[in-house]
């Protein structure tokens, strides 16, 4: 991938710069660890990665993927964040702040190991097709994805920071300028993955999962290889340990610590996880504007989602 110090810039929120690479704007303190998981990861055909784009759902996934494969161990649950059960590909395994163990201990071929990214398929693919490795991809409507977005940026942990201003979010995620973005290329990538090869890349909506959280558990469940897709008392305690209701009254989820690897609590993961919320906060004219590129993106491409 391209030297850093070359890439373009844009400046983003509080005099903060993003980067781009292959049409993709990266935080800059991101790119290190993305670089090197693109270079060095090589997946074993047991692993199971959970890929997102930010806000769409990843830390609900984290603890369902956890439960469904670690079922006799849902206390984890309890006394650990999902984010410290499955870790961040980027940052906690290749990034700077990674603890150096964190493959050797489990490098079996024979193990299921799990882990996080928000890398676009657009950089990963080739690596996830070759190795075989299964895939989860969870994406959420645009309009709640920027909200949650605009909410999480708005609680980083920065000395005399100032506000991302609502209407700045708009135009930036418009633009597919923020973190991660374009969004709509980021979702696409790995929807086509999906239809391409169904059997390792399974695709789903946060709205599907919120409308029917037990028969899209029943689906993952299948599709991860678990024998107990048809056990419905163990669906129903996999569905409600990983609730919004019981991940965010645990202690460890309460914590106001900041991630070692991001100015942001652990609290900050849990807000409302609600379908819908933007109503709450985006202007009409906001809505349309996003309705429109998500025709144009989303339902062009034969993908009719998001409005």
């Amino acid at each position: 991938m391209e030297n850093q110090n070359l890439l373009p810039e844009e400046k983003w929120w509080g005099g903060q710069n993003l980067q781009q690479i292959n049409g993709f704007w990266l935080l800059p303190m991101m790119i290190p660890g993305i670089q090197r998981a693109v270079a060095e990861f090589k997946p074993h055909p047991n692993d199971i990665i959970l890929a997102s784009f930010p806000k769409t759902g990843t830390t609900w996934l984290k603890s369902l993927l956890y439960a469904i494969i670690n079922y006799s161990s849902l206390d984890s649950l309890v006394k650990n964040s999902p984010h410290d059960l499955i870790p961040f590909l980027e940052v906690d395994v290749y990034g700077e702040s990674s603890k150096s163990n964190i493959m050797s201990d489990t490098n079996s071929c024979d193990a299921t190991r799990m882990f996080n990214t928000h890398i676009p398929y657009q950089f990963l693919g080739e690596t996830f097709e070759s190795s075989g490795c299964r895939v989860v991809y969870v994406t959420r409507n645009p309009k709640d994805t920027l909200n949650s977005l605009w909410h999480f940026v708005n609680k980083w942990k920065m000395d005399e920071q100032a506000p991302w201003e609502l209407e700045e979010a708009v135009e930036q995620f418009c633009r597919g300028v923020i973190p991660g973005a374009p969004y709509y290329e980021h979702v696409l990538g790995y929807r086509m993955a999906s239809l391409k090869n169904p059997g390792k890349v399974f695709f789903i909506t946060y709205e599907e999962l919120k409308n029917d959280t037990n028969t899209h558990v029943k689906r993952l469940i299948e599709f991860l290889g678990c024998p107990f897709r048809d056990d419905d008392k163990k669906v129903e305690e996999i569905v409600k340990s990983c609730s919004f209701e019981i991940l965010s009254s645990h202690e460890v989820n309460k914590f106001e610590e900041c991630r070692p690897w991001f100015p942001m609590p652990n609290n900050s993961f849990f807000r409302q996880a609600e379908v819908g919320d933007h109503k709450r906060y985006l202007s009409e004219e906001a809505i349309e504007r996003i309705d429109a590129l998500t025709r144009e993106k989303f339902h062009k491409s034969g993908f009719i989602y998001g409005i």
